[in-house]
């Protein structure tokens, strides 16, 4: 009977973020103006610690893959979901499916790892006196390219099983974008292993990764008390807070979402919580990142004046 039931699916219906259709104008122009600000902002600090030599430090070196990566999380996911607002059916290619799981497993991912790395940035740039000489570009290369090659890796294995696998009964995915989890339920073979599997690293790689950035933290704790001056604090806050803040707000986001018991679980809360942490979580890096960093803002002002008097 199992065997009847088998289907080759050539495309999938996305639930969408809302099943009220009252909703979906709001919610386009809301989230395309985030998309957008998301963008620029993005783009606007890649250029702006690029042009400018004073920022050519570690510390801007990872700040720009993080928002490399903050980029391609939202490109992989909005710009379909926000074409899904205006159409009658939300519906997306096989193909295109195993795409986008495969390119958003990547880069959430290699967001986990790349906070870990920074982490230990910040603990080299307050506990030693060589920093530049410790955190040399060959170093900087390395610690960013084994979290790409890691997430690749894993973002590989996972895709090719599930659409490796057989799908049989409805092709309707219950979330907004196509992700690991929610194609679980549609699966014929494999699901429990897949299943398995997808708990296994997604619980490694988030108490892992933070387990380092709390575990580089209390060292820098550790220093600042032994340093017993308001220089270690004055030089610790503007060095850590921008980085502690994002940590915070990305890392408080996935535990208050897979935290919560079953009987809290809500479609709404769910897409939403998924929402903020996809799409919302990298417009706010840029704004922690700009707003909250001095040598950012001064180097925007330059490029105000500069403008100006070309004009």
């Amino acid at each position: 009977m199992r065997q009847q039931n088998l289907t080759v699916l050539t495309e999938f219906i996305l639930v969408g973020v809302t099943r009220h259709p009252q909703l979906q104008l709001p919610m386009f122009a809301v989230f395309v103006v985030i998309y957008m600000i998301t963008v620029v902002g993005i783009l606007g600090l890649i250029i702006l610690t690029r042009a400018d030599s004073h920022l050519h430090t570690p510390m801007y070196f990872f700040v720009r893959h993080l928002a490399f990566i903050d980029l391609g999380n939202s490109t992989v996911i909005y710009p379909k979901m926000v074409a899904n607002f205006v159409v009658d059916q939300n519906t997306i290619s096989y193909y295109a499916c195993a795409t986008q799981t495969a390119f958003y497993i990547l880069f959430i991912i290699s967001e986990f790892f790349i906070l870990s790395v920074m982490a230990y940035d910040r603990y080299v740039a307050i506990c030693n006196l060589l920093y530049n000489v410790i955190m040399s570009q060959k170093l900087c290369y390395v610690l960013t390219g084994i979290p790409y090659l890691y997430s690749a890796f894993q973002s590989l294995m996972i895709t090719s099983k599930i659409f490796l696998s057989t799908f049989c009964g409805s092709n309707v995915i219950s979330h907004f974008y196509c992700d690991n989890v929610p194609l679980i339920p549609l699966l014929c073979s494999n699901a429990r292993e897949i299943e398995l599997l997808i708990i296994i690293f997604s619980a490694f790689n988030l108490i892992s990764s933070l387990l380092v950035v709390l575990e580089f933290y209390m060292l820098i704790l550790t220093a600042i008390f032994r340093m017993n001056s308001v220089e270690g604090w004055k030089k610790a806050f503007p060095t850590c807070g921008s980085h502690l803040t994002v940590v915070v707000v990305f890392y408080g986001t996935l535990l208050f979402m897979y935290l919560q018991p079953k009987s809290a679980h809500s479609f709404e809360t769910d897409r939403m919580t998924s929402v903020f942490y996809t799409l919302v979580i990298p417009m706010l890096n840029r704004f922690i990142y700009s707003l909250r960093n001095k040598e950012v803002k001064n180097v925007f002002r330059v490029f105000m004046k500069l403008s100006k008097l070309c004009i």
